[in-house]
């Protein structure tokens, strides 16, 4: 899982750690531990021993904040399928999109409320109680860390919260799922140049705002993943306009099962090395089964001229017939989902339009002037969800 180590499960949710987590512990660990060596009382290893447990507390924020998006997801029926802690913090991947603009909204502020929460009580433990001196730093400094992390992710551009929020409102203006992502992607573009001009500034000593570096880390990780989420969005929104008709493949390899094998081999099978199954109709052209070229292989040509191809055909499976008038978003998800190499088309009279394969949804999409669509198109994160911290 794109090197990914998995470590075990949180409430049936499989539990990732990307390897630049590492990096970014060691950082807050030397980071953190340096700012309590002020304190007298801490000699030793001990300012490097609790800087290291304030930063498994502060991931340990971060996954409290991945669960808040986790749960109630799963209380909506949406299947997680894993939380994974990096160096931005935290990435929670759903199985897919909520059912309505209500219930994704839900879904997104859930991780900003508890780190709101979480906020709220490391606050009162350190005002309401009297601790020594460093513990009661490590707890304002995790206080502040769940206000900022809170905060932080309610910018309204994905991939952030404050993105799925803003998606989830223009959702529920437009009725479109699919114009809330392109608008809140395209936010988070913005966001995200601006974050990379700040940063930029910053480290050329131009700006005193923006952490030079990690800023234009940031920026560029939010330019790049709203790009992404809107041009997936915008290839899903033009998939939905077209239906299974629509992206049949040309003179698909339909044939009537009245013909004689011989007159099916001379007229579709010799001179000829693309197809290798046909589908079988009766006069009325509908449905009858269909056959594989070496399905021939078992008549004798002495009875070429006897046997029909009918009496050969075997049934197409349910699953791969489709009806016509089906959105191509939906054939798409299904080739996907149930990794299916092709579908028979047909129409409600159970009539034979031909064949759909998922690169004929492809070469469709490029017909229109959709570039580079080979790896959106059929991915349609997507029906994949993700939030980030």
């Amino acid at each position: 899982m794109n090197g990914n180590i998995r470590i075990g499960n949180l409430f049936g949710i499989p539990f990732f750690i990307n390897p630049s987590w590492f990096f970014v512990l060691g950082l807050v660990t030397l980071s953190y531990g340096s700012n309590l060596t002020r304190f007298p009382e801490l000699s030793g290893f001990l300012p490097w021993i609790l800087g290291f447990i304030a930063a498994i507390l502060l991931f340990a924020s971060v996954l409290a904040h991945e669960l808040g998006h986790s749960l109630v997801a799963i209380a909506q029926g949406i299947p997680v399928k894993s939380i994974t802690l990096f160096i931005f913090g935290g990435l929670a991947t759903l199985g897919k999109e909520s059912d309505t603009p209500l219930q994704s909204f839900l879904v997104a502020i859930a991780g900003p409320l508890v780190s709101i929460l979480l906020f709220g009580l490391f606050a009162f433990v350190a005002v309401s109680f009297s601790f020594p001196a460093p513990v009661e730093a490590i707890l304002q400094l995790l206080a502040s860390i769940n206000l900022i992390l809170a905060l932080f992710n309610l910018i309204p551009g994905l991939p952030l919260d404050g993105g799925n929020v803003l998606k989830s409102i223009v959702w529920k203006i437009t009725g479109n799922p699919n114009k809330g992502v392109i608008f809140a992607g395209r936010v988070g573009q913005v966001i995200g140049w601006i974050a990379i001009v700040i940063g930029g500034l910053s480290i050329l000593g131009l700006s005193p705002i923006g952490g030079s570096f990690w800023t234009l880390l940031i920026g560029w990780f939010l330019l790049r993943n709203a790009g992404f989420a809107a041009q997936s969005a915008t290839v899903q929104e033009k998939l939905d306009r077209y239906t299974a008709e629509d992206a049949v493949i040309p003179n698909s390899p339909v044939v009537v099962g009245s013909l004689t094998v011989r007159e099916f081999v001379n007229d579709y099978v010799i001179g000829q090395t693309r197809w290798k199954k046909f589908l079988v109709t009766d006069e009325a052209g509908k449905l009858t089964g269909a056959i594989l070229s070496e399905d021939l292989k078992q008549i004798p040509t002495s009875d070429w001229n006897q046997v029909r191809i009918e009496e050969l055909a075997k049934p197409v499976a349910e699953n791969k017939v489709i009806a016509a008038d089906t959105s191509l978003l939906e054939v798409a998800k299904l080739i996907e989902t149930k990794n299916i190499g092709e579908l028979t088309v047909v129409r409600e009279d159970a009539t034979v339009v031909g064949l759909l394969e998922k690169a004929s949804i492809v070469r469709l999409m490029e017909k229109e002037g959709q570039q580079k669509t080979q790896e959106v198109v059929i991915d349609p994160e997507k029906p994949e969800k993700t939030y980030v911290n």
